[in-house]
């Protein structure tokens, strides 16, 4: 028989504990992709509970529904568009009225909803408790208290969710704007009588009356226009004020007065909070900057020293299943994929999975914590110096992730200016698939300084990310830009449960990519090693050292003027991981270091890895950018990347060259 299946969705504000909620229901049962048609972030898991299997949605946080914002277009679509069982709201115990503006919002799609009053032991410390059967009462919605990093609470919720499932919508909140809107909201809904719409017709009237120009656009060709924006212009000449703003007004109005209501005790205000301290000097204008770089700096040297006896380990078994195909009676052909392709391509990227696990692990840390606002704030500033958004700092902090998300990000800027040189900047900030290649080339060439090599290439990454806003940004009129308005969440201990959550998501995304884009990458450079003749595996007679050969006498002034490091850079054009998969092939994972140390000195290793750094991404960001911001500053963007790459590796390798051996390289 098969289970019965339910739809539950999460909305809320940032901030608001949402994922780690969400993480609290479904553990790692979880997958992210995007949501259809679009690129932003889908993030959806399951659990079971009794004899039902809920399938559960952690949509877009937002403060507030309109169709301009892809975000919140994307809440309002998937609540109207499918069956959602349950709807829960989060709700900040500490900052409740602004959480219940979006209940008034949402409560016009007549979902069954709950109120998830989350960090409730945090209000509590304030002095700050509800009384909760009142607000059940007022607002017709069920509150149930949790305390997500604590596991408090979530049974409760889960209970609450299943009866929810088991009985249909009752009563719900119905907000009365006053006579005078009410009248105008009627009138207008009178126009859709015989329309079919994807939206509740009451919410839509809103819409309308607040001027949304996506919800505008779509009805106005539908009814009869002139006589609805005659209604609007009249009423807000009878109120004398734009209706948005009395909407507002008016939402706000009631929150506060149930809310106040509802207040059992609140204490007097207390001293500035340690929190408010400690800000004070990571926000600061000199010192916020240097704890940032040194909190970056720290997270690199752990991530070496930590993984290393974990590295060691996975070569060793690397090693091993060569050793144990050796011994098979297995055709020339087959037994040189597995060992050649496979276990020396695939491996040589699983070789540093310890090593990502703990970045991302880091990482999820800063966030978790509330670290990450900061230093947006802390770059906001410098996104200023160089003439952007602060709003930019944000997708620019995303492209240490990956770049393509920090990319899609840039949608929260509203100036096309600032959207394309954010674009085109973000690809030098260094992404996590650019980690296997640092760790390959400083474990051989700088064991004694690995986390400072590391630390001077995401440095100059943002460098020359600096530099190409200061360059195209001179093609553009100069624009005002607007200061970053973000909220600080208060700081938090992790919840490790979260942290390893977060941290087992995104390597997991690393090993699926490894068992498909890399895998694939492997193959094709096992086919070009092995043909048109075998018995000549990885040489320059075979179709790889053509390619290889085609390329390298380009870059013999960078320090790396041989086929192999041609072919490696081409690869990694598609996956900035098959740069180390093609070494591994080529070389072997056996005999990588002292073949690299053959090739390479401490110098034009690091070149190669500048060279890694700021040409091209990847392909999958080649063709976000297109989508983004166009086909010619796509292509802008690609050119530059290869010519800043080759131009700043070649001036490190000469420059070098020449303070240690007195003379140009040539």
């Amino acid at each position: 028989m098969k289970m019965e299946e339910k739809i539950v969705a999460i909305a809320g504000n940032p901030n608001t504990g949402k994922t780690t909620i969400f993480n609290s229901l479904t553990g790692t049962r979880q997958q992210v992709g995007n949501w259809p048609g679009v690129t932003v972030e889908k993030k959806e898991g399951y659990y079971i509970y009794k004899d039902v299997k809920f399938k559960v949605v952690d949509l877009p946080g937002t403060y507030t529904l309109t169709g301009e914002s892809e975000d919140q277009k994307i809440a309002i679509d998937f609540i109207t568009q499918n069956e959602v069982d349950v709807l829960i709201i989060m709700a900040d115990a500490l900052n409740l009225e602004r959480s219940l503006y979006l209940l008034l919002l949402l409560s016009e799609f007549h979902k069954n909803i709950i109120i998830d009053l989350n960090m409730v032991d945090l209000a509590e410390k304030e002095g700050i408790e509800y009384e909760i059967q009142h607000l059940e009462k007022l607002l017709k919605v069920k509150f149930v208290k949790t305390v997500g990093n604590k596991n408090i609470g979530i049974e409760d919720l889960k209970e609450e969710i299943y009866k929810k499932c088991k009985e249909p919508p009752s009563e719900f909140f119905e907000f009365n704007y006053g006579e005078e809107i009410e009248k105008v909201i009627s009138e207008i809904v009178c126009q859709f009588k015989n329309l079919k719409l994807p939206y509740p017709p009451r919410f839509l009237a809103i819409k309308i009356l607040e001027k949304d120009e996506y919800f505008t656009n779509f009805i106005i060709t539908k009814v009869d226009w002139k006589k609805i924006n005659d209604l609007i212009m009249n009423t807000e000449k009878f109120l004398n004020k734009p209706l948005d703003r009395v909407l507002m007004e008016k939402r706000y109005g009631i929150i506060h007065g149930i809310v106040k209501e509802s207040l059992i005790e609140k204490k007097k205000e207390l001293k500035p909070e340690i929190t408010e301290k400690v800000d004070r000097i990571l926000t600061h204008n000199f010192l916020g900057p240097l704890f940032f770089l040194f909190i970056i700096f720290i997270i690199f040297n752990a991530v070496f020293v930590w993984g290393k006896p974990f590295v060691n380990f996975i070569e060793l078994i690397l090693e091993k299943l060569k050793i144990v195909f050796s011994y098979l009676n297995l055709p020339i052909w087959i037994n040189s994929l597995i060992k050649d392709g496979i276990i020396s391509g695939v491996g040589s990227v699983i070789l540093f999975l310890p090593n990502i696990f703990l970045f991302f692990f880091f990482f999820a840390i800063l966030e978790d914590t509330g670290y990450m606002a900061r230093a947006a704030i802390v770059a906001d500033r410098i996104m200023h110096k160089v003439g952007l958004h602060g709003k930019s700092a944000i997708p620019l902090i995303l492209g240490f992730g990956c770049n393509v998300p920090a990319i899609m990000g840039t949608r929260i800027l509203e100036n096309k200016r600032d959207k394309i040189l954010t674009s085109l900047s973000i690809p030098f900030m260094s992404c996590s698939a650019r980690l296997p290649v640092y760790l390959l080339f400083t474990g051989i060439f700088f064991k004694e300084n690995q986390g400072m090599i590391v630390f001077s290439l995401y440095l100059l990454g943002i460098g020359i990310g600096v530099l190409s806003i200061k360059i195209f940004g001179s093609i553009f009129l100069k624009d005002e830009s607007l200061p970053l308005i973000i909220e600080l969440p208060p700081f938090r201990m992790p919840y490790w449960k979260n942290v390893l959550i977060e941290s087992w998501t995104r390597t997991k995304y690393f090993l699926k990519k490894a068992g498909t884009i890399i895998f694939l990458g492997t193959l094709i450079l096992w086919v070009l090693n092995y043909f048109p003749h075998p018995y000549n595996y990885g040489t320059e007679m075979n179709f790889i050292g053509k390619l290889g050969s085609f390329i390298f006498p380009l870059f013999k002034f960078s320090g790396f003027g041989f086929w192999q490091a041609g072919v490696a850079l081409i690869f990694g054009i598609y996956a900035k991981e098959l740069v180390v998969v093609t070494f591994g092939t080529l070389f072997g994972v056996e005999n990588l270091t002292e073949t690299l140390r053959f090739y390479f000195t401490p110098i034009s290793a690091y070149s190669f890895m500048l060279m890694s750094l700021l040409y091209m991404p990847c392909l999958a960001t080649f063709l976000i950018l297109k989508k983004e911001v166009g086909i010619k500053w796509a292509l802008i963007s690609l050119f530059w990347s290869l010519f800043a790459g080759w131009f700043f590796s070649t001036l490190f390798y000469q420059i070098f060259s020449f303070l240690k051996g007195g003379t140009f390289v040539n």
